[in-house]
C-alpha cells in the first residue's frame, strides 16, 4: 500500500516514514501543502497522513482542494490542534479520521490500517479473503490455521491483492502501490513475486490474465 505522509517536522517525518516502511507501506513524503496537493492529485495513494499546520498551504486547504476535485483518498489528520471545533472543521473538509499530537505510533498504525480496510469494505479487525487472513504485525498470512512467512514485498503484494479481490490488476498498477516514488520500479519483477506467492499459497489464488495482469480470487 502506498501512503502520502505530509508533515513539516523533519524529525517526526523521518521517524514515521521508517515506522511505516517497517510495517510494509511504501511512503512518499511532502513537507508543505503545495507539494502535498500536487502529489495527492498526480498519484493514486491508498491513504494520506496529513498535518494541518503546513507552510505554503494549510493542510485543511489542501484537503478541501482534493475533495473539490472529487479525490476520494482516505485522509487521517495528524495535528497538535485538539480543540473540538478544529476537529469539526477537519471532518467537514473531508477528513476520515483525526489523531492529535503527541501520539503513540501503534495507535497511528492501527487507525491507518482501519481506515484502509474501511475504504475497501473490510470492516473487520484483519484483512480476510478466500480463507486467507493477513497478520499485519508479523507480516505473514494464515491459511488453514497455518502461518506462512512472507518477505516484505510478498506481504505488500498479497495485501494489495486481498484488498482488491476479483479486480484485474496490471503489473504497472501493482508496482505503483508497492514502491515509493524514489524507488526504481520494474514491472517485470512483479511476475517473480507473484510466482513466489503461488508457490507458498497454491496455484489457484492468483490468476493471470494475459495482456492485462492478475486477478486474486481464491481457491474455491
Amino acid at each position: 500500500m502506498k501512503i502520502l505522509l505530509v508533515e513539516d517536522d523533519t524529525r517526526l517525518s523521518a521517524r514515521l516514514k521508517e515506522d511505516l516502511s517497517r510495517r510494509g507501506y511504501a511512503v512518499d513524503v511532502a513537507d508543505n501543502g503545495v507539494d502535498a496537493e500536487h502529489l495527492g492529485t498526480e498519484w493514486d495513494y491508498d491513504a494520506v497522513i496529513l498535518d494541518l499546520g503546513l507552510p505554503q498551504r494549510s493542510g485543511l486547504d489542501t484537503l478541501r482542494h482534493w475533495r473539490a476535485q472529487h479525490n476520494p483518498v482516505p485522509v487521517l489528520i495528524l495535528t497538535a490542534r485538539d480543540a473540538w471545533y478544529e476537529k469539526v472543521d477537519g471532518f467537514q473538509a473531508g477528513a476520515d479520521d483525526y489523531l492529535g499530537k503527541p501520539f503513540h505510533t501503534e495507535e497511528l498504525l492501527a487507525r491507518l490500517q482501519a481506515l484502509i480496510r474501511r475504504s475497501h469494505a473490510q470492516p473487520g479487525g484483519a484483512v480476510s479473503v478466500a480463507g486467507l487472513t493477513l497478520d499485519e504485525k508479523r507480516q505473514s498470512v494464515l491459511l488453514d490455521a497455518r502461518a506462512i512467512a512472507l518477505s516484505g514485498v510478498e506481504f505488500r503484494l498479497l495485501r494489495y491483492f486481498m484488498l482488491h479481490p476479483g479486480q484485474i490488476l496490471s503489473k504497472t498498477r501493482l508496482s505503483e502501490h508497492l514502491y515509493d516514488n524514489d524507488s526504481e520500479r520494474d514491472s517485470n519483477v512483479i511476475e517473480v513475486h507473484v510466482n513466489r506467492l503461488r508457490n507458498k499459497l497454491g496455484p489457484d489464488y492468483i490468476a493471470t490474465r494475459r495482456g492485462q495482469g492478475y486477478v486474486f480470487g481464491g481457491a474455491g
